[in-house]
């Protein structure tokens, strides 16, 4: 009989928390084409940025003697992550000496103290905290645990120029600035530069990668890191990188290109802040536009005002489709609700489709909020998943809408 206690136990409370789909047909999505040639066509509008603005942006943290942040809202995650509201990886309560060692390994008394211009050397994870333990909120809730680790901000391609405010006490820990995030990066992942060396990287010829993951080697042929999409270099003998995986400046803004990005985009499944190498939905909308030479902020509250920003607040969903269909352009308009954001790329037999990167679709069964997993990147409706259990028309991301910008205006 106890056998059966847990059979049922599994199938109901773990089933409920989170659904995870076996090749399942599913409406908005997979009646939806996933080749991004279908949304492009005769599309070409040419340069829509030009390099020297991106490049006032991506290497803006060596235009500066001291961070950008003040040290007050540098210490943000120590007042917001407490004891005993989080989770660590063992599913148990964090202790409150965690969060004690935390304040004191951070070392906020030498904030701007050091102020030096650098480099990583490699794809580095972004820390709230100086450390590689994880923060999640309740882990028995859909949601709310794996991958949602409140302690990783986001990741840093390889070479990306940071500056560096202060060392953690161990010194295993340096708190950087970037041009879009700022936190705790290991120590060993980051190498000085100095002022001629900065300027003259900065005054080289700039090549954009417009390929994920492919071997950079030095010219000794000796392997230096992986690359990424929106990526700027010097072109310098010292990089060896084939031909393909990027352009010299950024790409102007036509059908091609686009279909180029996008491909690589969908390579990606789900990687909340950039974990595993992979992206989340804000990073994936960076991503997209960098090759273009247009500078997104790093989360999607951010990146929903930047440009011409039209509330959809208050509208129902009807309102909500016609107000994109009148004012949306494709490509260049971001759809956002709290916690997401997501890409318009047109209208196709009079629907409208979005690219964007997902966890999954929140579900509601037996009383039970559940998700049903899809991790990755896809073009899909806005009220996709209709044939899924447990769906409601009012956890669809369309009833959750908040607004739409046009990020070129």
């Amino acid at each position: 009989m106890r056998f059966y206690y847990i059979v049922f136990y599994i199938i109901f409370f773990v089933g409920c928390a989170t659904h995870i789909p076996v090749e399942k047909r599913v409406d908005g999505i997979s009646d939806i084409s996933q080749n991004p040639k279908v949304y492009t066509q005769n599309f070409d509008k040419g340069y829509i940025a030009t390099l020297e603005s991106y490049k006032k942006k991506y290497y803006r943290e060596w235009h500066t003697s001291k961070p950008y942040i003040t040290k007050e809202k540098a210490m943000w995650p120590h007042r917001v992550f407490q004891y005993p509201k989080y989770y660590g990886e063992n599913f148990q309560k964090v202790a409150q000496k965690f969060y004690e060692d935390m304040n004191e390994e951070a070392n906020f008394q030498e904030f701007a103290t050091l102020n030096k211009k650098a480099i990583t050397l490699h794809r580095v994870n972004v820390r709230a905290f100086p450390t590689n333990k994880a923060l999640f909120l309740n882990p028995y809730k859909a949601g709310e645990g794996f991958p949602f680790d409140y302690l990783q901000n986001s990741s840093l391609a390889a070479f990306k120029p940071v500056l560096v405010s202060h060392y953690s006490k161990d010194k295993g820990w340096i708190f950087i600035e970037s041009s879009f995030v700022y936190g705790w990066v290991r120590s060993d992942a980051i190498a000085f530069i100095d002022e001629q060396h900065a300027t003259q990287w900065q005054k080289a010829q700039q090549m954009v990668i417009v390929k994920d993951k492919h071997a950079v080697y030095d010219n000794t042929e000796r392997f230096l890191f992986y690359s990424q999409l929106g990526q700027l270099l010097p072109k310098t003998p010292y990089f060896h990188i084939d031909d393909d995986v990027y352009n010299i400046g950024i790409l102007p803004f036509n059908g091609s290109n686009i279909n180029k990005i996008l491909q690589e985009l969908q390579k990606n499944i789900y990687g909340w802040g950039g974990m595993y190498g992979e992206r989340d939905c804000s990073a994936t909308m960076r991503d997209f536009f960098a090759p273009f030479g247009i500078w997104l902020p790093r989360n999607s509250s951010k990146q929903s005002q930047i440009g011409k920003v039209i509330s959809l607040d208050g509208m129902d969903d009807t309102q909500k489709l016609q107000t994109i269909k009148k004012y949306g352009i494709a490509f260049e308009t971001l759809l956002y609700k709290k916690g997401h954001i997501l890409l318009y790329v047109g209208t196709y037999h009079d629907k409208v489709i979005v690219f964007h990167n997902t966890w999954g679709l929140k579900t509601s069964q037996w009383g039970k909020d559940g998700r049903y997993i899809i991790g990755k990147a896809i073009f899909s409706t806005l009220d996709f998943g209709k044939n899924v259990d447990g769906y409601e028309s009012q956890n669809s991301i369309l009833h959750h809408l908040k607004s739409m910008n046009i990020v070129t205006q």
